[in-house]
């Protein structure tokens, strides 16, 4: 583990720029970021297909793949030239302790689901008798202040390990200690994540939107996943190099 890491605490402008230079260094490379982030969604999209463990794949290679992405736009930033086989660069680097957060992370996702239900979601079933899609829609409409609650939880599971891949890849740390160190720096910069993530989702509000001149899901995705580096690197000082 490198002893010399450390947490900047930076100011929630701060976040905004990391939506900036992700728009840059996505500009120097679009087409093997796309490349990349077309790859990981097909990829996790046909491992939900899989019965009965194509979900928890899915969930246990999404940290992997984060990682990918960190070291891919490390590269990058130093000069070098990416293709799109460099999605599974992650893949390289503690695999072990990778994907044991993704398991971290599915637990966390049952928890809350749990959660979800013990405060009265409803589920597709009523007894044994099945209800259409329309009343099950009405019922969920009635309980929207539950899907907001799962909402807000799982933004904040997703903060406080939003580090964490890029710790077990860049430093060489455990499960554990990636979740630590990634939850105080959440902590930390909390003003910084929260622009952030407000910018992120905006951005893929718009890229959902069917009207010209907006960002699609081809460059939000990039961007997105080109910002697990920008945002890393600016809260961790002394970072080692991969």
């Amino acid at each position: 583990m490198d002893t010399s890491i450390r947490v900047a605490d930076l100011p929630a402008s701060r976040g905004a720029s990391w939506v900036g230079e992700s728009f840059r260094l996505f500009g120097a490379a679009p087409f093997a970021w796309i490349a990349m982030c077309c790859g990981w969604a097909g990829i996790s999209f046909a491992l939900v297909f899989v019965p009965v463990i194509g979900v928890p794949l899915a969930t246990f290679l999404q940290p992997p793949f984060f990682a990918s992405f960190a070291i891919a736009a490390y590269r990058q930033a130093h000069g070098e030239k990416l293709t799109a086989a460099d999605l599974f660069l992650g893949f390289r680097r503690n695999l072990r302790s990778l994907v044991n957060l993704g398991a971290v992370l599915l637990l966390a996702n049952l928890v809350i689901f749990a959660i979800m239900v013990a405060l009265g979601l409803p589920l597709a079933l009523r007894g044994e008798q099945e209800i259409t899609i329309n009343e099950y829609a009405e019922q969920v409409r009635e309980n929207l202040w539950i899907i907001g609650t799962g909402f807000l939880l799982t933004v904040v599971v997703k903060a406080v390990v939003w580090f964490a891949p890029q710790l077990i890849a860049f430093h060489g740390m455990d499960t554990v200690q990636a979740m630590r160190w990634s939850a105080y720096a959440a902590v930390s910069n909390l003003g910084a994540l929260v622009v952030y993530g407000a910018i992120l989702f905006l951005l893929f509000w718009a890229a959902l939107l069917p009207a010209p001149y907006i960002f699609g899901l081809a460059v939000v995705l990039p961007v997105m996943a080109i910002s697990t580096y920008v945002g890393y690197r600016d809260v961790f000082e002394a970072v080692k190099a991969p």
